[in-house]
């Protein structure tokens, strides 16, 4: 008997911790985030819309890849149709907006370049999305703690830190991967730069090697006619 006391306690300690394991991975929805690179034509303007909720929070960080200038303007505008931020001729930026619901737009306007197409990246942080829910709802299907050494909050907490700190280290890659690619873009245009214009002095040099060679010889030319 009580070795089947035994069993029927370690069952009903399983059966209870796992609704609350089910109810704390739900809980790590709270914060989304995504990024997206596009190409921006010459003279063109491209918006985006983000729909969002009241009391949550909107970052936006934007990055010019490549591009004569490596410049674009931004902008970013309520539900209400209010501009918030805006940027001008600038390569990179970081917004965060108190939202409210409705949709905002933000903008990438080329249109003060006729010629020059702008590769840009852009993420985007959404934080406490999920507020429909109480972040307290789970204790109440969590039954029997009182077997557990540790308590299930401090699992909770830690498990949220670690979850915070692997989206911060995403974030940061992200970025590194972003100035990466700007910095390549950059350097691959001064190599072709530097190319070009080495070839045209070395082409410059030789006419004028030629040049001088002529005009030296033709100094030394007896001209004179000989009967």
């Amino acid at each position: 008997m009580e070795v089947v006391r035994v069993i029927l306690s370690v069952l009903s300690v399983f059966v209870a911790l796992v609704p609350e394991r089910f109810v704390v991975l739900s809980a790590f929805s709270q914060s989304l985030d995504s990024d997206f690179t596009f190409t921006l034509p010459p003279g063109r303007k491209e918006c985006f819309f983000q729909t969002m909720k009241k009391d949550a929070s909107l970052e936006i960080e934007y990055q010019v890849l490549d591009g004569a200038g490596l410049d674009v303007d931004f902008f970013i505008s309520s539900p209400s149709g209010q501009v918030l931020f805006s940027d001008y001729h600038k390569s990179d930026g970081v917004h965060t907006v108190e939202t409210e619901d409705g949709d905002y737009m933000f903008c990438f306007d080329n249109s003060f370049s006729s010629v020059s197409e702008k590769l840009i990246f852009f993420e985007l942080i959404l934080d406490n999305m999920d507020t429909d829910e109480d972040p307290d709802d789970w204790k109440e299907y969590v039954h029997g703690t009182d077997m557990l050494d540790m308590k299930l909050e401090d699992i909770m907490d830690t498990m949220n830190n670690v979850k915070a700190r692997l989206g911060k280290s995403v974030h940061i890659q992200t970025l590194l991967r972003a100035f990466e690619a700007r910095d390549r873009n950059v350097q691959e245009s001064n190599f072709d730069r530097v190319n070009f214009w080495s070839v045209v002095n070395l082409i410059v040099m030789i006419i004028v090697s030629t040049v001088q060679v002529y005009l030296v010889r033709s100094l030394f030319e007896d001209k004179r006619i000989r009967t």
